[in-house]
C-alpha cells in the first residue's frame, strides 16, 4: 500500500526528547516500511525515517520556542491535501485541524486519537464532523465521544521489542516512578507505597512549568527521605537500564489515562506495573501476569511485595503477545484493508496543483525526502 504518515511537528520523529505521539508515530512508520509499504512520512526536517520523508517544517516547532501550532499544521496539511491522489491510505496523528480539509477524503483516510478525549472545547468537530474514520488506542478513550463517532478498531500501542532489552531479573530492587511530575500522575501516591512497603523508590521525570507549584508544594517536601531518590529527567538509554533494574514500575495514576507508553516499556523489560485502576490500566495490564492493577493503597503495597515473587519472563511475554509494534501494525494494516474494501467505485482524481521538478519530484515520482515547506502556495 501507498501510505501517507501525517505526524505532529512539535517534535522530531523520533523525538529527541519528550514527544510519546511522535515515538510511536515512528514505530508505525518504520515497521510498516520493513513490512514492505511505501511510506511517505510528513512531518518536520529533523526527523529520522527509513521512509520518504517530506519535511514540512526544518525542525520540530517546540524546540524552535513556537508556543501555537495550528500555522505549521495548516500549511502541512495544505500539501498532503495537494498529493493525496498519490496515496491509498492517509493516517493523521494530529489533533483536529484535517476533520473539514479532508472531508471529501474520508474514505481513504483515518486518524488516531491519542490524547484524551473528554475536553468540552473540542465536542463541536466531534459532533459536526463524525464521518472521519478514527482509531483509539485504548476502549476507555472512546467513552466520552459521541455516538455516531465513526469507529474503525481500537489499536493498542506497540513497541519494537529492542526498544527497552529483557531483563530476567531485577538488580536495583526499586520501585521505579517515570514520566512527568504532575498531579493527575499522583507521584504523591508512588512516595507512599515506598514508604509503607519499605522498598525503595527513585523518581525519574520532568517538571514543567504548568507543574511547578505542585512540586513545589507538594511533592519536593515528601523526597527527603532515605528511601526515596529523586532523579530527574533521563533520555531513552537511562530509561533501559533504569526499568530494567527496578522491582516493579509505581503507575499510580489518578486521570483517565488513553494509553500509557510507561506501562508497555516497562513490561518490555520484564518488570511488572502496579497501577491503580483508572484509563486504559485495566485493558493493557493484565492482572497477575503483566503487574497487578488495584483499587486502594492498601492494596497498591501489598502488591509491592507480592511484585518480588511474580515471574518476569511472564512479564515479558505479555508484552511480546500484546504489544509489539509488530502486533500493533498488524492491526493498522487490517484497518486499513477495512477502509480500502468499504471505499466501492469510489475513484480519486489528481488533486489541483503540481509539484516542480525543482521541488523533489522527476517524471511524475517524489524523491525520498521532499521539503514541501518550500513549496510555492
Amino acid at each position: 500500500m501507498r501510505i501517507a504518515m501525517v505526524a505532529p511537528l512539535a517534535e522530531a520523529v523520533p523525538p529527541k526528547f519528550y514527544g510519546g505521539t511522535e515515538r510511536v508515530v515512528s514505530w508505525i512508520t518504520e515497521e510498516l516500511v520493513r513490512q514492505g509499504h511505501d511510506v511517505t512520512l510528513f512531518a518536520s526536517g529533523d526527523s529520522e525515517t527509513s521512509a520518504k520523508l517530506a519535511a514540512c517544517h526544518p525542525e520540530g516547532l517546540r524546540l524552535l520556542g513556537y508556543r501555537d501550532h495550528t500555522a505549521g499544521h495548516l500549511a502541512m496539511l495544505h500539501h498532503v491535501h495537494r498529493r493525496a491522489h498519490e496515496f491509498d491510505i492517509i493516517h493523521f496523528h494530529i489533533d483536529l485541524l484535517q476533520y473539514p480539509m479532508f472531508e471529501d477524503l474520508y474514505h481513504k483516510t483515518l486518524t488516531t486519537m491519542h490524547g484524551r478525549l473528554d475536553v468540552p472545547d473540542f465536542m463541536p468537530v466531534y459532533k459536526t464532523f463524525t464521518g472521519m474514520p478514527l482509531v483509539s488506542i485504548s476502549d476507555n478513550q472512546r467513552e466520552p465521544m459521541p455516538e455516531d463517532s465513526n469507529w474503525l478498531a481500537t489499536i493498542h500501542h506497540g513497541l519494537p521489542k529492542e526498544n527497552c532489552p529483557y531483563y530476567p531479573e531485577s538488580k536495583g530492587g526499586y520501585l521505579a516512578f517515570l514520566g512527568r511530575i504532575s498531579p493527575e500522575k499522583r507521584p504523591d501516591r508512588a512516595i507512599e507505597m515506598a514508604k509503607r512497603s519499605g522498598i525503595p523508590l527513585k523518581i525519574a521525570a520532568k517538571v514543567d512549568k504548568a507543574d511547578q507549584d505542585y512540586w513545589d508544594d507538594v511533592i519536593e517536601p515528601m523526597i527527603h527521605h532515605p528511601l526515596i531518590e529523586y532523579i530527574g529527567e533521563i533520555n531513552e538509554e537511562q530509561k533501559k537500564d533504569f526499568l530494567g533494574n527496578a522491582l516493579a514500575l509505581a503507575f499510580p495514576i489518578d486521570w483517565p489515562e488513553p494509553f500509557g507508553l510507561v506501562m508497555i516499556e516497562a513490561m518490555s523489560a520484564g518488570t511488572p506495573v502496579i497501577a491503580f485502576r483508572n484509563g486504559s490500566v485495566p485493558e493493557v495490564i493484565k492482572d497477575g501476569v503483566g503487574g497487578f492493577v488495584v483499587d486502594t493503597m492498601d492494596e497498591a503495597v501489598e502488591a509491592c511485595i507480592k511484585a518480588k515473587d511474580l515471574s518476569r519472563a511472564g512479564v515479558r511475554q505479555h508484552f511480546e503477545s500484546q504489544f509489539t509494534a509488530e502486533v500493533m501494525v498488524n492491526k493498522y494494516v487490517a484497518a486499513y484493508e477495512q477502509l480500502l474494501a468499504s471505499r466501492g467505485n469510489v475513484v480519486d482524481l489528481p488533486t489541483a496543483g503540481s509539484f516542480s521538478p525543482q521541488y523533489g519530484e522527476v517524471n511524475g515520482s517524489p524523491r525520498p525526502s521532499i521539503n514541501v515547506a518550500a513549496l510555492p502556495a
